[in-house]
C-alpha cells in the first residue's frame, strides 16, 4: 500500500480534480465514500481505479475484493478530497458506467419495464432521492435530460445510497431526443402537470411507461409535455398547488406496485 505525503502526488491531484464536474466527465470517474457505500459498490461489480484510507483508519478493508491501487494518505491530504465533514476515512475512485440506447432498454426490460424520465432537476437531494425511490418501486432505468444536475455530484452519490450502483442511466440532448427513443421502445410517456382533469390513480401506471418529473421551480417543458401520451396531476387539498418533485415522484413510481 502506497503511503501518499505530498500534495504533488498524482493520485492526490487526481481525486483533488474529481471534486469538479467537468473532471469527472472528462475522467468518467468520481469518488464514493464511506464503507458501507464502497462495500455495495462491489457488490455490484462496479469498476475502481483506486482505494483511499485516510492514515490510522480503523475501520473494514477491501483489499481482497477489490483488484485496486491502494493508497494511505496522511489526515491533511485526505480531508482535502473527504466529501464529508466526518468522514469514515475511506474513498473509492469509481469508473462511471455508461449506458447505450440498446443496452439501456434491455435492462429496462427487467421487471415493470418502467423507465423514469429528469427534466432539468438541478436539487441534488431530488435527484439521489428519486434515483433510490426508482431503484425501490421497480423502475428499469432513469433517462436525464440536458440541463439536469450532475448525478455523480457528491450530494446525490449520497442521497441515491448505493442505487446508482444497480439503476442504469441514459442521458438524452432534448425532449424530442427523448421521447423518439422512448417511443421507439414502446414506452407511454406520462406527464406531470396542472393542464389535466385526469389523475394519476384513473390510470394504469403499472408497466412500461415513462414517468417525467420535471424542474423544481418551472416544472416539465412545453415541449416534453406536448410530447407525451398522458398528462395526469396528483389530488391536493387546501392550498398547496405543488409538491416537492421527489415527492411527487415517489407517489407516482409506487403506483407501479399496485396489483
Amino acid at each position: 500500500m502506497k503511503e501518499i505525503n505530498s500534495k504533488d502526488n498524482r493520485i492526490f491531484k487526481f481525486c483533488s480534480k474529481l471534486s469538479g464536474k467537468k473532471y469527472r466527465d472528462s475522467f468518467g470517474a468520481y469518488l464514493i465514500e464511506g464503507p458501507n457505500l464502497i462495500e455495495e459498490a462491489l457488490r455490484e461489480n462496479e469498476a475502481m481505479d483506486a482505494l483511499i484510507y485516510r492514515r490510522g483508519y480503523k475501520g473494514p478493508l477491501f483489499e481482497e475484493k477489490a483488484a485496486v491501487e491502494l493508497c494511505t494518505f496522511d489526515e491533511k491530504l485526505f480531508d482535502a478530497i473527504a466529501q464529508t465533514d466526518t468522514s469514515q476515512g475511506v474513498i473509492a475512485v469509481v469508473k462511471k458506467r455508461s449506458y447505450k440506447e440498446s443496452e439501456f432498454f434491455e435492462r429496462c426490460s427487467e421487471g415493470n419495464g418502467n423507465v423514469l424520465v429528469l427534466d432539468r432537476l438541478q436539487d441534488p437531494g431530488n435527484l439521489g432521492t428519486l434515483i433510490r425511490t426508482a431503484d425501490a418501486a421497480g423502475y428499469g432505468g432513469v433517462m436525464l435530460l440536458k440541463g439536469s444536475g450532475d448525478v455523480f455530484s457528491p450530494k446525490v452519490v449520497r442521497a441515491a445510497a448505493g442505487s446508482l450502483f444497480r439503476v442504469p442511466l441514459y442521458f438524452a440532448e432534448s425532449p424530442e431526443e427523448a421521447a423518439g427513443v422512448l417511443k421507439r421502445h414502446q414506452k407511454k410517456i406520462v406527464s406531470t402537470c396542472f393542464d389535466t382533469e385526469l389523475y394519476y390513480s384513473n390510470v394504469d401506471l403499472r408497466k412500461n411507461i415513462a414517468l417525467v418529473i420535471g424542474n423544481e421551480g418551472r416544472g416539465i417543458c412545453e415541449e416534453m409535455i406536448a410530447l407525451s401520451d398522458l398528462k395526469i396531476k396528483i389530488p391536493m387539498s387546501g392550498r398547496i398547488d405543488s409538491l416537492n418533485a421527489s415527492v411527487a415522484g415517489g407517489i407516482l413510481m409506487y403506483e407501479s406496485m399496485r396489483n
